[in-house]
């Protein structure tokens, strides 16, 4: 007896659709409970990203030490009687020079202007 060549082929092409259609509803169902229990840890994220020593630790520090003494930068602990909070601002937005670059594009303009204010308090 004589088997048909393609039927092999057509119930490997079934299982795998219906595969697909189940793992795809799945997925979906994930995807309504991780919005659904997302939106409390963002509101989280967004309160401790304006916490301006937060920002620096995680964005400055590397250059400028941890402790505000400098490192590769330099030190930024009397920096407030250097510069206005306006002008700390528009060098965090721009950079200064090869050596510091700007982070307009990486931190929101409320973080930088929290980490200018802090900054701008330091004499």
């Amino acid at each position: 007896m004589k088997r048909n060549p393609v039927m092999p082929y057509a119930l490997i092409a079934v299982l795998g659709l219906t595969l697909m259609i189940v793992i795809s509803f799945v997925g979906l169902n994930q995807m309504d409970q991780v919005k659904e229990g997302h939106g409390g840890e963002e509101k989280e994220e967004e309160a401790a990203t304006t916490d301006p020593e937060k920002i620096y630790s995680q964005n400055c520090a590397s250059c400028h030490g941890s402790d505000l003494s400098g490192q590769v930068g330099p030190s930024l602990k009397t920096l407030g009687s250097k510069y206005s909070k306006e002008e700390i601002q528009g060098i965090i937005e721009n950079g200064k020079g090869s050596a510091m670059p700007a982070f307009k594009g990486k931190l929101k303009s409320e973080q930088i202007k929290s980490l200018s204010t802090w900054l701008s308090e330091k004499k």
